[in-house]
């Protein structure tokens, strides 16, 4: 059983500038089994971002069960227990919210502060705090080039989202006019993270949607704001990154099983998405478990 606390929210690639008034973010890695959230005194999102894995979801008094994919939230209220059991393994990005800077922000907003009650999500597809969610992981890949003031907006843009469509009290979600329903779009990325090492094609994708190659096309950047070769080299890029840590494979063995046609091709996408090398980037994984 592993848990996720306060101490690992500190230690694990933290970006916050202040840990009360700003939205704090780790990459929290955890092992087939239970894995544990206490109550804590503040909102968490929590966003998938390694392959696909079944989980069983206890929080609120409520049973869930799912197959999580990379993109898929969860927002968990503050004082709220939550645990959950996977099958596989897995990597999450955390993002603790804090009550005074969701309470600054809906002043901003002319939101009542007093009546502010983030509601409880289970793999919610939201694309704004997707988006919000990779930058501030690509900020942290990048050692935090952005700086205060980026992670600052980033982080009062994702205290806005919470407000105005997860609070008990806001709009409810609504699907994305013209793009994919969210069942289709879960499916269409879940055989995508599924078949990365795969030579993937257009015209497969579309045939899991249920939809032509050109209709496909439009509905994907509708629904997650990139093209499908741009999101497929990302999630590919992200699984190499992953793969690097296991230091039994060579980069070349990596390149092929994230799914490039070879090295080169992987360190040319990995230096234009993160910045680094690959070479760089196990230096610096392994400095981390150092």
């Amino acid at each position: 059983m592993s848990s996720v606390s306060e101490p690992v929210l500190k230690n694990a690639n933290a970006t916050a500038s202040d840990g009360h008034t700003s939205v704090t973010v780790a990459i929290n890695s955890f092992q087939p089994g239970l894995t544990q959230i206490p109550a804590l005194p503040y909102a968490i999102v929590c966003m998938h971002l390694g392959p696909s894995v079944e989980v069983t979801c206890s929080r609120g008094g409520r049973l869930r069960h799912g197959r999580e994919v990379a993109g898929d939230l969860d927002i968990i209220p503050a004082r709220t227990p939550s645990a959950w059991e996977t099958k596989q393994g897995g990597t999450t990005l955390i993002m603790r919210v804090p009550d005074v800077l969701l309470k600054a922000v809906a002043s901003e907003l002319e939101i009542n502060p007093g009546s502010i009650e983030i509601a409880d999500r289970f793999q919610l597809r939201d694309p704004v705090i997707e988006h919000i969610a990779w930058a501030l992981k690509a900020d942290i890949d990048a050692g935090g080039i952005g700086g205060r003031l980026f992670r600052e907006s980033l982080g009062k843009a994702l205290a806005a989202r919470l407000l105005q469509r997860h609070n008990q009290r806001s709009l409810p979600m609504r699907e994305i006019p013209g793009g994919l329903g969210s069942w289709k779009l879960k499916q269409v990325i879940s055989y995508i993270e599924d078949n990365l090492e795969s030579d993937l094609s257009l015209a497969e994708i579309a045939s899991v949607a249920g939809v032509s190659v050109s209709h496909l096309k439009t509905l994907f950047r509708q629904s997650t704001g990139m093209p499908v070769h741009q999101y497929v080299l990302r999630r590919r890029v992200e699984r190499a990154k992953l793969l690097l840590q296991d230091r039994s494979l060579s980069i070349a063995q990596v390149a092929f099983a994230a799914g490039f046609a070879h090295q080169s091709h992987l360190a040319r996408h990995m230096r234009k998405i993160l910045g680094m090398t690959p070479a760089v980037v196990r230096q610096e994984l392994m400095s981390h478990v150092q």
